[in-house]
């Protein structure tokens, strides 16, 4: 079993913009660390919300459809 050691967070960061602006250059990794972060929705509320505009016969219907013919 290989054990891993974490590293403090300011090395963290460190190492990590190191690696970004070497291999994305200095504009695109500014880019990557400016982009809007998208709002998730908490993943009980979106399942919620998806069975709310759920057709449930529709649904129910598909997931029990018979493919087989006797």
């Amino acid at each position: 079993m290989t054990h891993t050691k974490e590293i403090a967070d300011r090395e963290l960061m460190t190492k990590g913009a190191q690696i970004l602006f070497k291999e994305l250059g200095y504009v695109d990794t500014i880019r990557f660390l400016t982009l809007p972060k998208d709002q998730r929705e908490e993943s009980v509320q979106r399942h919620r919300n998806w069975q709310k505009s759920l057709d449930q016969k529709k649904f129910l219907d598909g997931v029990f459809k018979s493919d087989c013919t006797d």
